[in-house]
């Protein structure tokens, strides 16, 4: 019946005149991560319903600049597949189609962790299919289980560093490694309304942020981290089995298994009691609102993306934490997947509106103050404030 209802609706189309060169052919662009699965599927999609699916890959870092370049003149694909937080300037230019044919009892198969991100300004613009987060890797050659409190992995920590060896190490300058610890005791980026974030209200200088940016300098000073420490020396130490700890992310498990670490993963642990909510990112599909296919993408997406055993499919080619929670029942058994997927289920989504550009610089001069010693936590963070408004405001 589907299929009899595309070829009913191909013809309107046509008899309409409304389509482009690519009329009645849908073209996806993604990275190289999904290219060949998407491919798969796409000739699967095809053979079931008539419809062609033509895959190209894309540089992940250029999906966003070239449909920004190509969707308003009419050309590009009609299908993205990108992180969420990417979508706010593609949303701001009326680019993307809202996922309104997603029913309220289909999103709650979803974390409710994914559907936020892909959320904006009230309305949902992304299909979510994976997560990302960071988490806490452990040497089980050192620790037989990760520590629940932070202050414990600071002492333990302290007892192991050496000249060599170290007890914990992170990439600590930059802020997308550090902003846990900010949110631990009540820091945000920019102010969840119902509306969507508010970027004229920073919480990146309050009491909590300022607290957390204090425990950060507290590591310095306690010897536990080292400055000039940074992502490839912290990377490095753990590979060599020369650190207890460190915070890194799923893309770093390949190389420790190759190194023959005896690693674990768990959430990061909780800072004051509080738990330590890392960023999250989300992988999803998104529609060219131009697009002359709009009818095949959403079914596309609704009736055959969005099902258990397709999303399984994606995940089994390119093994990310599910968005979806009974996929992500069905992988469990997974204890790299399952621990990323708790840490990114419980993580804070990152911003997704266009005035987060501003904040990464002004955040690395922040930390890169308060590391050094050039300025004390809360005269750091209130500077970066003062920035991002500025830069907002650009």
């Amino acid at each position: 019946m589907k299929k009899v209802l595309l070829i009913a609706a191909l013809v309107l189309f046509i008899s309409a005149g409304l389509f482009a060169a690519e009329a009645g052919k849908l073209v996806v662009w993604c990275s190289e991560a999904q290219v060949n699965i998407l491919q798969e599927l796409g000739n699967d999609f095809e053979t079931m319903y008539g419809v062609p699916v033509d895959v190209q890959e894309m540089d992940f870092g250029q999906i966003k600049s070239k449909f920004l370049q190509a969707a308003p003149v009419g050309e590009g694909p009609d299908i993205i597949v990108t992180a969420h937080d990417q979508i706010g300037e593609l949303v701001v230019n009326g680019l993307v189609l809202p996922m309104d044919f997603l029913t309220l009892s289909e999103r709650e198969k979803f974390v409710d962790t994914a559907i936020e991100a892909f959320e904006y300004g009230g309305k949902l613009y992304g299909l979510p299919y994976a997560l990302e987060a960071i988490a806490l890797f452990y040497n089980k050659d050192y620790l037989d289980e990760a520590p629940q409190s932070m202050e414990e992995l600071v002492a333990l920590a302290q007892e192991y560093t050496s000249d060599e060896f170290r007890g914990f190490v992170y990439n600590a300058p930059d802020f997308y490694f550090s902003a846990p610890f900010l949110f631990a005791n009540g820091g945000y980026v920019f102010k969840k309304t119902d509306k969507g974030l508010d970027p004229n209200d920073i919480g990146l200088n309050n009491e909590g942020a300022v607290k957390g940016a204090q425990f950060i300098d507290e590591m310095y000073d306690k010897g536990v981290l080292k400055p000039g420490d940074n992502y490839e020396i912290a990377d490095g130490l753990f590979k060599d089995g020369m650190a207890m700890a460190i915070i890194n992310g799923p893309w770093a498990t390949t190389g420790y298994k190759e190194a023959g670490i005896n690693y674990g993963i768990a959430p990061i642990p909780s800072l004051d009691g509080n738990p330590v909510r890392p960023f999250t990112g989300v992988q999803g599909f998104l529609i060219n609102s131009e697009s002359p296919n709009t009818l095949f993408a959403i079914d596309f997406l609704a009736n055959y993306i969005n099902t258990a055993e397709v999303m399984q499919r994606l995940y089994n080619a390119d093994p990310r934490p599910p968005a979806r929670e009974d996929v992500a029942k069905m992988v469990e058994d997974d204890a790299d997947v399952s621990a990323f997927y708790n840490s990114a289920a419980n993580g804070i989504p990152m911003p997704n509106i266009p005035a987060m550009a501003a904040v990464w610089g002004a955040m690395a001069d922040a930390l890169d103050q308060i590391i050094n010693n050039k300025l004390e936590p809360a005269e750091a963070l209130d500077q970066a404030v003062e920035k991002i408004k500025a830069g907002i405001g650009e």
